[in-house]
């Protein structure tokens, strides 16, 4: 990716006491501890940490901006990131007649306090409508790679535009109304459906970003759409359940599948329009 032009967010900030507590959340990477807990219970984690319910705790981390963009390449790179989907996203509520609502994104090492409760690494990153803020442990990008096997600059830059991609999801209203369809799903298969859909919207929204992004500033190099792709595919319910039980168990899927998550990215990348990100259906009231 080519990002030395593009400005940095002063919206990335960081713990200020060197972690929080421990405990668990949901994010991209949250699938590894969901086939541990939500597809052997048959629990969404969604639902049951009130990710899309707007639970709260009254626990917060003390945190200080990063302002330092010398001192951490990484850090360097998430702000960057961060401020390609500021304008990308900015613009297009602008078009709206609508005034878009920067996230932070909180750094924290080892675990975290967040406004939808606490969380502990092992989870991946993760987005809190609670606080509207996308939390992320900077050594998940090692496990993208390594244990993923999604190496690269836009792989990394796909996991901040997908949690990114859920805050859009929250000021457009589409999280409440989802959490509402899960609650009236009938059942756990009914509300991973629904919860499948959410997650592939964020990713074709994901696409949407870097397809603008790109169109304004040229940010994407040979190889970095195939990145994207190669970490969509690499989060995938059906990927990361074979791997890890062996098996394979649809009515668990709370993501989509490997292929589902490419096809919603691509999507996005290929139409650049947030209107056919509509992973609910014709006739859907969400």
């Amino acid at each position: 990716m080519k990002l030395d032009d593009s400005r940095r967010s002063d919206n990335v900030e960081e713990d200020g006491s060197g972690g929080g507590i421990r405990g668990i959340h949901l994010g991209l990477g949250g699938t590894v501890l969901v086939l541990v807990v939500g597809y052997f219970m048959g629990i969404n984690p969604l639902t049951m940490l009130g990710l899309l319910n707007g639970g709260q705790t009254d626990v917060a981390t003390q945190s200080r901006p990063v302002t330092d963009q010398t001192r951490d390449p990484q850090i360097d790179f998430v702000r960057a990131v961060l401020a390609e989907t500021e304008d990308v996203w900015g613009a297009y509520f602008h078009d709206l007649g609508r005034t878009y609502v920067r996230p932070k994104l909180h750094l924290f090492r080892g675990s975290v306090a967040s406004g939808c409760g606490m969380a502990s690494t092992a989870v991946g990153p993760f987005y809190c409508p609670g606080d509207q803020k996308v939390y992320l442990d900077l050594g998940f990008f090692s496990r993208l790679s390594t244990e993923f096997g999604a190496p690269g600059d836009f792989a990394r830059a796909y996991v901040i535009a997908h949690e990114v991609g859920h805050h859009v999801q929250n000021l457009l209203g589409i999280t409440d109304k989802a959490a509402a369809a899960e609650r009236q799903a009938g059942g756990r298969p009914g509300a991973n459906k629904v919860s499948v859909m959410v997650e592939l919207q964020a990713d074709c929204f994901a696409g949407v970003w870097a397809e603008q992004a790109d169109a304004a500033r040229r940010i994407l190099e040979p190889g970095d759409l195939e990145a994207g792709l190669r970490a969509a595919s690499s989060v995938g319910d059906d990927t990361l359940q074979r791997r890890e039980q062996g098996s394979v168990v649809p009515d668990s899927f709370t993501h989509g599948t490997s292929a589902q998550r490419v096809k919603w990215f691509r999507r996005g990348f290929e139409t650049g329009k947030i209107d056919d990100c509509d992973t609910f259906g014709a006739g859907s009231s969400l």
